[in-house]
C-alpha cells in the first residue's frame, strides 16, 4: 500500500505541467550545489511550477554523487551527466533539449549567480507591453564581485564584441538569461554558443532584453577559467560569429490566403 502511494506521488510529480526549467551546467561544484538548489527551492516554490536541471560535464570531485544524494530527496530536481568532457555550452544545451517546461532559465553553478533574480527575469520576459514572439532576456551583473583584472577584461571583452556584432547584451558573460525552449532549438549549436547568445537571438528575428541582476563573489571551490584562457577564445569566437552573422538567412515569409 505505501510503495503504490509512493508510486503515485510520483507520478504525480512527473506529470505536473511545468512552466520553468532551472538549467545549470556545472563541473567540479561539490561545494556549491547543495547551497544553490536549496536558494532555488526558496525562490521558486509557490511562485511558478518548475524543475531544476543540474548537468554535471564529467566532475571528478564528487558533485554528481552529491546531486545523486539530493536528488533522493528532492523532487523537482533532475540530474543529467556527460559521458565525457564536453564543456559549458554542450552542458546548456543538454539540459534545454531535456527540459519539461516551456521556459528555461539559466545560471552559472559557481554561486556567483543569485537564483532570486529568477521572478524578475520572468516578469520581463512576460511584460504584456513586450510584443516580440522571440525574446530572451539577458542579466546585466550590477556591482560585479569579481576582480579588477577581470571587470576589465569584461567591460572590454563587451565593447568589441557589442561592437561587431550589434547585439545589444551589455552584460553577455551573465550566466542569467532566460527564454523559450521552442526559440533556444532553434539557434545554431557550436562549442562556447553560450557566449553569444544574444547575437544568436538577433541573428534569428529575435529580441534581447537586458535588466540588472545581483551578482555575488565566489564563496566556495574555485573558478574554472583564467582571464588569458578566455580571451584567446573569445577572440576566436568572436571572428566565428561574426562570420555567421554575415551569411545569415533569416526572410520575412508571407503566406497567401
Amino acid at each position: 500500500m505505501i510503495k503504490a502511494q509512493q508510486s503515485k506521488q510520483k507520478n504525480n510529480v512527473e506529470n505536473t505541467p511545468i512552466k520553468l526549467s532551472v538549467v545549470v551546467p556545472v563541473f567540479n561544484e561539490l561545494e556549491n550545489v547543495g547551497f544553490l538548489i536549496e536558494e532555488i527551492q526558496a525562490t521558486l516554490n509557490n511562485i511558478v511550477s518548475y524543475e531544476m536541471i543540474f548537468i554535471d560535464d564529467c566532475s571528478d570531485d564528487g558533485t554528481f554523487e552529491e546531486l545523486i544524494m539530493i536528488k533522493n530527496k528532492v523532487k523537482t530536481l533532475r540530474v543529467l551527466s556527460h559521458k565525457r568532457r564536453s564543456g559549458q555550452s554542450a552542458a546548456v544545451r543538454s539540459g534545454v533539449k531535456a527540459a519539461r517546461g516551456t521556459l528555461v532559465a539559466t545560471l552559472d553553478g559557481d554561486g556567483q549567480n543569485n537564483p532570486s533574480d529568477i521572478p524578475s527575469l520572468l516578469s520581463a520576459y512576460e511584460d504584456p507591453t513586450n510584443v516580440a514572439s522571440n525574446v530572451m532576456i539577458c542579466g546585466q551583473r550590477a556591482n560585479r564581485r569579481d576582480s579588477f583584472i577581470k571587470r576589465l577584461s569584461s567591460r572590454i571583452a563587451n565593447r568589441i564584441r557589442s561592437s561587431l556584432l550589434g547585439d545589444s547584451a551589455l552584460d553577455s558573460g551573465c550566466g542569467l538569461k532566460l527564454f523559450s525552449v521552442d526559440d533556444f532549438m532553434e539557434l545554431p549549436s557550436f562549442d562556447h554558443m553560450h557566449r553569444f547568445l544574444p547575437a544568436l537571438v538577433i541573428r534569428s528575428g529575435g529580441k534581447v532584453i537586458s535588466i540588472k541582476v545581483s551578482h555575488r563573489s565566489r564563496e566556495r571551490g574555485k573558478s574554472k577559467y583564467g582571464v588569458f584562457d578566455r580571451l584567446w577564445v573569445g577572440i576566436f569566437d568572436l571572428f566565428g560569429m561574426v562570420w555567421l552573422k554575415c551569411r545569415s538567412i533569416n526572410p520575412e515569409v508571407n503566406e497567401s490566403r
